[in-house]
């Protein structure tokens, strides 16, 4: 949606820029993405549209903003996904709800399985990349922010402990910045989950690893000297670091169900499936009896 609230003359320059984002928001759109003004930036960097430099990352933005203001940039083309209203549900009828109860019944697909795997990404605004694909593999996921906090940490190694029992193993795939803070993160979330489940977690670290820099290339960014990490991060991978954000969507969609599916045992999903049809259409006859009494 284009909405002018302001008359604005823009720079020729300024224009080519608006130009290119609405090509690159359309681009996405139609593989039914909403990017970030982070994930956008990024793709005028790998287009070699802007250099990757603090100043350029601030002049997208106002571009972006601008842009906007002026009825020609789709408000809906990008978004923010660290704030976001909450809402109650609402329904018309009684008949609603419960019609929505029967497209929302699903069982743990996973109950039977030998692993039990769960996806943390460090970065919430990526957490809607990761949503869809979690969501039909029916794995939970979960926006780290960064390092968790304590009380977060101990909560996930209740909830692995008491979903696995002794029966499964459970896994974290993780991904995130290839930088001193992000390589640390994943290394934390194995410590603290061993030290509070009393038992040692796999981590396995999807992203971002140097073989996908070295594939797909992603813009680097210099290493912030003020981190403490920096020393030993330069001497093993030199000054330049990576962010997550710079991947393609696809890219890590990709590597979220590879991962999973690697972990799935497909003869046991298939009973689940059918277990669970089963299950939905034992519901839908119970509401039509309820909806239409005989």
């Amino acid at each position: 949606m284009k909405i002018c609230y302001r008359t604005t003359r823009f720079h020729h320059q300024t224009l080519r820029l608006i130009l290119e984002a609405n090509r690159i928001i359309a681009e996405y759109q139609a593989q039914g993405h909403r990017l970030t003004l982070r994930q956008l930036y990024y793709r005028f960097v790998s287009r070699d549209l802007l250099p990757n430099v603090s100043e350029s990352y601030l002049k997208l933005t106002t571009v972006v903003r601008d842009g906007r203001l002026a009825g020609l940039i789709d408000w809906d083309g990008i978004e923010d996904r660290t704030t976001n209203v909450q809402s109650p549900s609402r329904w018309d009828s009684p008949e609603e709800i419960i019609r929505a109860a029967e497209e929302d019944y699903h069982i743990d697909m996973w109950a039977n399985q030998p692993y039990r795997p769960e996806v943390w990404i460090e970065k919430e605004a990526l957490g809607r990349v990761i949503e869809r694909p979690c969501i039909d593999l029916d794995v939970p996921f979960l926006c780290c922010r960064r390092y968790n906090s304590t009380s977060e940490m101990w909560r996930a190694a209740m909830r692995l402990r008491t979903a696995t029992g002794h029966t499964q193993s459970a896994v974290i795939l993780y991904l995130g910045d290839h930088d001193p803070g992000g390589l640390d993160m994943s290394q934390d979330v194995g410590r603290r989950l061993a030290m509070f489940a009393g038992t040692k977690v796999d981590v396995k670290r999807l992203a971002l690893n140097l073989d996908q820099i070295q594939r797909y290339s992603p813009p680097p960014n210099p290493v912030r000297t003020r981190e403490g990490r920096h020393a030993a991060y330069a001497e093993q991978f030199g000054p330049d670091c990576w962010e997550l954000d710079a991947l393609e969507p696809e890219v890590i969609i990709g590597l979220v169900q590879e991962a999973v599916g690697e972990l799935r045992d497909d003869a046991l999903w298939e009973s689940s499936l059918e277990r669970e049809a089963a299950g939905r259409q034992q519901l839908h006859d119970m509401i039509e009896r309820l909806v239409y009494p005989h």
